[in-house]
């Protein structure tokens, strides 16, 4: 579906009336109930996740949480979706691999802050911040490292800022799935309730209702080149 691209914003609104005719007035409304709440605001970033079960249930709460965005950084470890743990999670959201690079660490988080994120370790750190004093006015990526070896020191390297979730157990750290359903609902409540803006652009809006509509059909590529050839 990148062919989308091409598109000006006007077509892509087209399409989109084109093939909302070939789904049903209920699923309309849920999409256009639920991508209200959508934001690229916030982005996740997983580095080298071997534990692909885990990785799948972030899945599952950043689609809860409305961030459509998640960066899968694959170095030594390759991460498919599991099914099982993700329950049709994955169809919904963007995932961007990065596994291209030398170091595709540092090329994923610094095409990130050319996007204008603000790259933000979940790692204790001396200078750390919590879900509750985390500052919200510039757009960020929560970056998650692996259970066992937590964020490489490449990735705690490029980090604009850390935050931490207080615990006052034996344990010192929580499962990552875990930890991002703890952070995305504190800090996506946060911006809910603020002034802040979180939502979508008018064309981040249709290229993302396009993709949901395109999941659900069959055949959406050549529905869509036929009505542009023949609108």
């Amino acid at each position: 579906m990148d062919f989308i691209n091409r598109y000006s914003l006007s077509d892509k609104q087209r399409i989109l009336t084109h093939l909302l005719t070939f789904i049903s007035e209920n699923k309309q409304q849920k999409f256009t109930r639920i991508i209200r709440f959508r934001t690229r605001y916030i982005t996740i970033v997983l580095e080298d996740i071997y534990q692909p079960h885990n990785a799948s249930a972030v899945l599952r709460t950043c689609d809860c949480f409305g961030v459509q965005d998640v960066h899968i950084i694959e170095n030594k470890n390759k991460y498919e979706v599991n099914p099982d743990v993700a329950l049709g999670s994955a169809k919904w959201l963007n995932l961007i691999k990065h596994n291209q690079a030398e170091n595709n660490t540092t090329s994923c988080l610094s095409g990130l802050k050319e996007q204008g994120y603000q790259i933000v370790a979940t790692t204790p750190h001396q200078h750390d911040f919590t879900p509750d004093s985390f500052p919200i006015g510039k757009k960020f990526a929560l970056l998650f490292g692996t259970e066992l070896h937590g964020l490489t020191p490449e990735a705690v390297s490029q980090a604009d800022q850390f935050i931490r979730i207080p615990m006052v157990g034996f344990t010192e750290s929580l499962n990552i799935s875990v930890s991002a359903a703890i952070l995305l609902h504190s800090l996506t409540s946060r911006l809910h309730s603020s002034d802040v803006d979180w939502r979508l652009t008018d064309e981040e809006e249709t290229d993302i209702f396009i993709a949901w509509a395109a999941a659900v059909i069959k055949k959406p590529d050549l529905l869509i080149r036929k009505f542009m050839d023949n609108p």
